[in-house]
């Protein structure tokens, strides 16, 4: 069994380095954040935040995902069609909020910041990904799927439009929209 090296996180200085992170994010954006903020207002020392984060990409999303994750609950409603429905809308009512405009500000600066970029992808777009994948994975157990549906191909078509319209036309993503997306898309992949 592999040993960890140092001491493990103090939650308290943890949360506040997360709450600071996001505030100034919130605040300020992306660009103005900086390690030595986070510090002055975590009160803590930036060899504390190095410690536990690689970079200030790397705290500045987790501080995000800290704040965003409880807007995103995953759904268990013994439907694989009220799961996705639910899961799609509540990621285009986050993305669409004050607060999920940030990912469209830090998907931009990740095209100048690759340590930004990996960031944004480990830590929001995966698990945004897995979250789908098993919701798609207990269709198929339970038989409302096609039993051999590519589940990859099947994200794209439902979460694609949204990130689509999110960041490329601009066009409203309501409620309804969402729910004609998925009700078009599950006539696809639901078993016969």
């Amino acid at each position: 069994m592999e040993s960890k090296r140092g001491r493990p996180r103090n939650v308290e200085a943890q949360k506040s380095i997360l709450s600071a992170s996001y505030a100034l994010l919130v605040e300020h954006g992306f660009e103005t954040v900086t390690v030595d903020k986070i510090a002055e207002r975590a009160q803590v020392s930036k060899a504390t935040i190095y410690k536990w984060w690689p970079n200030k990409a790397a705290v500045v999303m987790d501080g995000f995902l800290y704040a965003a994750n409880a807007r995103l609950p995953l759904p268990d409603t013994g439907s694989a069609l009220n799961d996705i429905l639910m899961h799609a809308t509540n990621v285009a009512r986050f993305m669409t909020s004050r607060e999920g405009i940030i990912i469209t500000e830090l998907l931009g600066q990740g095209q100048f910041d690759a340590g930004l970029a990996e960031a944004y992808r480990a830590r929001y777009f995966r698990p945004r990904r897995l979250e789908a994948r098993s919701l798609l994975e207990k269709g198929i157990e339970r038989k409302e799927l096609k039993q051999d549906l590519d589940i990859e191909i099947s994200i794209d078509l439902i979460y694609g439009p949204i990130f689509y319209r999110l960041l490329v036309t601009g066009d409203k993503i309501d409620d309804s929209y969402v729910q004609h997306l998925v009700n078009r898309a599950f006539e696809g992949i639901q078993s016969t």
